[in-house]
């Protein structure tokens, strides 16, 4: 058995094109559009040949999906936890739950899909202005 993607639905397609893409840096790994069923699937993976997420537009979808904790989070490492969640500020991404510890944060796509970012490796050393940063909202 082999691992293939998880499907996550998406209102609004270029807002989560931007948040996936352009914020997180995932790479759009192939698309299917399909005139007869209306829908557009986009993937999307950290490289080639890794896990992927696909997400799934209704293009006759007229209301935002309503939230639900049922479907948990979608899990990223990266090198530097505290670089990438600066980075997500800069590019206008909330932190929900900061890298107080040095090794765990939670945003959410457009959609309300909540991405935990985990330090690789150990615990960074606990530091400014993070240590204090509060939570905000759900993740």
């Amino acid at each position: 058995m082999k691992y293939l993607h998880t499907m996550i639905r998406v209102f609004d397609l270029e807002k989560s094109l931007d948040f996936f893409v352009g914020k997180l840096g995932l790479q759009e790994t192939g698309r299917t559009e399909s005139d007869k069923g209306r829908f557009t699937l986009v993937f999307l993976a950290t490289g080639p040949g890794e896990p992927e997420v696909e997400l799934t537009h209704n293009w006759d979808e007229k209301e935002p999906y309503t939230t639900g904790r049922y479907f948990g989070h979608l899990a990223y490492s990266v090198e530097n936890i505290y670089e990438y969640c600066m980075m997500l500020q800069k590019k206008g991404v909330t932190i929900l739950r900061p890298p107080r510890d040095g090794k765990m944060a939670f945003i959410r796509s457009p959609d309300q899909q909540s991405v935990e970012i985990l330090q690789e490796g150990p615990a960074l050393e606990i530091k400014e202005p993070w240590a204090s940063m509060p939570n905000q909202g759900e993740w």
